[in-house]
């Protein structure tokens, strides 16, 4: 089977839309939070990262886009971003070109708008119609798709904070098992009032005081010989990604120790090689055991740390997806050297742990 490799990205992040304001916050050590209006926001955080004076008319246009929620308008913008890379393959055959999206819950404020609207109006029926797609899953893979005349498979996935690493997985699977080409994947998530408060509910006392992010990653995905043939830089290898269950308070450490240790022997990569580590992070006992977990994995090994949710914030769905594009961003425009490679780890406190390995091509 053929290497597969990263040769394209796009990322849309708290720092701005583009690759550009990205690699700048970080080369900077930027931090991107910002005070919240609480006239505008009703939400129990006072700071949040959010991709700044982004609308659907701006960046994708008037048209058709009255009714797009902001979690469909940033994955549209952000798989935009690759289309140009991939417009002479899209052009001969669209069917092989296949999209892999992460989300959350769909848009969860699209989703309680629509609900509510049901319940308070003069009849249940009394909804703006056009609306109602914008509350399923799929909305932002689907309209990504259609706006960019992507005719291959399209999938959706959702698995919390893990879930662009999940995507990239299942980008892997869906290539090898013959289904299409070449496989744009990523993941994206949105800010909002309804997302914050369920956040906000749904941690623990300790990971309260970390704010929100928003944002979108998006990666093409490819066999090495045709990044080539193309004339794109194979920016890395996609070694290997892995995930793991644990139970009960003890089982994080342990388990993330033994994915990243399996996912580098699946990749080639010994300890010493790994250049950069990019943790979920995020303050709390998890964020520790995860620390402690990659350096259990890593004995000796003296990488370069990238701390990315202590300056975007918690970006939930999106955020193992932009940890990847912060790699990318600091290894440079030729990407990761021969020899090198990077690590992006996460543990949901749901029971899932996971990471991906890249290597130099």
């Amino acid at each position: 089977m053929s290497s597969l490799v990263i040769s394209a990205w796009s990322a849309i992040s708290p720092y701005g839309v583009g690759n550009e304001p990205l690699r700048q916050g970080l080369a900077e050590g930027r931090s991107a939070l910002a005070a919240l209006d609480p006239g505008l926001h009703e939400v129990p955080f006072r700071q949040a990262a959010l991709v700044p004076d982004f609308t659907a008319a701006r960046y994708v246009g008037k048209k058709g886009t009255r009714t797009m929620d902001r979690l469909t308008a940033l994955a549209v913008v952000a798989v935009g971003g690759l289309v140009e890379s991939v417009a002479e393959e899209l052009a001969a055959r669209p069917e092989q070109t296949a999209l892999v999206l992460g989300t959350g819950s769909g848009s969860v404020q699209s989703v309680m708008d629509f609900t509510r609207d049901s319940l308070s109006g003069e009849r249940p029926y009394h909804v703006e119609p056009a609306r109602f797609p914008n509350t399923v899953m799929n909305r932002a893979a689907g309209q990504s798709a259609i706006w960019h005349r992507i005719k291959g498979p399209n999938t959706t996935v959702a698995g919390g904070s893990l879930t662009g690493l999940l995507a990239l997985g299942y980008a892997l699977r869906l290539y090898r098992g013959g289904h299409c080409a070449r496989v744009l994947c990523g993941a994206a998530e949105e800010f909002s009032t309804q997302r914050a408060w369920l956040e906000w509910h749904g941690r623990a006392d300790e990971e309260r005081g970390t704010p929100l992010g928003e944002g979108a990653a998006v990666f093409l995905v490819e066999p090495a010989e045709d990044a080539a043939a193309a004339g794109r830089t194979a920016l890395a290898r996609v070694g290997a990604a892995r995930f793991r269950a644990y139970q009960g308070t003890d089982g994080p450490r342990e388990a993330l120790t033994v994915c990243v240790r399996g996912a580098l022997e699946a990749a080639g990569a010994a300890p010493g090689d790994v250049r950069f580590v990019a943790p979920l992070g995020g303050g709390g006992k998890l964020a520790a055991e995860e620390e402690q977990a990659v350096t259990d994995a890593l004995p000796g090994a003296h990488p370069e740390w990238i701390r990315l949710r202590e300056r975007v914030g918690d970006t939930s769905a999106a955020a193992t997806a932009l940890q990847l594009a912060a790699v990318l961003a600091t290894a440079g425009d030729q990407g990761l050297g021969p020899g090198e490679a990077a690590l992006v780890t996460g543990i949901e406190r749901d029971g899932q742990v996971g990471c991906a390995v890249l290597t130099g091509t």
